[in-house]
């Protein structure tokens, strides 16, 4: 599982180091939905040669968070309701036999992984106040951490990694609903519910509790999107 939150290691090659700062960027909205990302202008914010800035634009493109075009260059992907529902259709379909498999070859250490990943997870929402937890970088790295201890078992890296890059591109829009919510959510009853529906063995019950939780995520970003349209008009 790839971490975007996280410094790329010392010495890393420079295409990873630009790589992971303008996806970061890009997911947690330093770069706005729409916003033209010029080879010279990051080369000189990121202290890098245009060659590896390019290619991790090209990466980030082929990702979905960037587009490219021959005559406008690399923009920051715009982002959309019909964008999102799509990434949700996907996320769920993958998700759900992810979690299934993982399911039928999980064993004790699964198990003690999913855990621990959940009481990281509580201990950090429980040192937050009462503000939108997906702005905070130490909450949303723990959270992905734990729903990939679900999928840990499943023994596909093609499916693990079409999860991985899903699951980053829905949060730059779950970044985007925490930054216009009105209604609170309980997302860490949620988790607890879903980890014991997933230890319990019901592969029907915990794939359906997953599914439900992607979809109200889904219902908090069309609303949020949906009040930014009003705003405009």
């Amino acid at each position: 599982m790839d971490n975007f939150l996280a410094e790329p290691a010392s010495g890393a090659p420079l295409i990873e180091v630009a790589l992971t700062r303008m996806k970061r960027a890009i997911i947690c909205g330093e770069l706005e939905p729409g916003a033209k990302l010029k080879v010279e202008t990051l080369s000189k914010s990121y202290g890098l040669s245009s060659s590896p800035i390019r290619e991790a634009l090209n990466r980030l493109a082929q990702d979905g968070i960037v587009t490219a075009s021959d005559n406008k260059g690399f923009r920051v992907a715009p982002i959309s309701v019909e964008d999102f529902q799509e990434i949700s259709r996907l996320r769920i379909l993958l998700e759900c036999e992810a979690l299934s498999d993982a399911m039928t070859y999980g064993d004790d250490t699964w198990e003690g992984d999913i855990l621990a990943s959940f009481h990281r997870l509580s201990a950090a929402e429980k040192r937050l106040e009462t503000g939108p937890v997906a702005l905070d970088d130490d909450w949303s790295s723990r959270h992905k951490a734990f729903h990939f201890a679900l999928f840990s078992a499943c023994p596909s890296p093609l499916l693990l990694g079409f999860i991985n890059s899903l699951f980053d591109r829905a949060e730059r829009y779950r970044r985007f609903s925490a930054q216009h919510r009105q209604v609170a959510r309980n997302k860490n009853n949620e988790h607890q519910l879903l980890m014991k529906a997933v230890l319990s063995g019901d592969k029907a019950k915990a794939t359906a509790m997953l599914r439900q939780h992607i979809e109200q995520t889904q219902g908090n970003v069309r609303q949020a999107l949906e009040r930014q349209a009003a705003t405009l008009q």
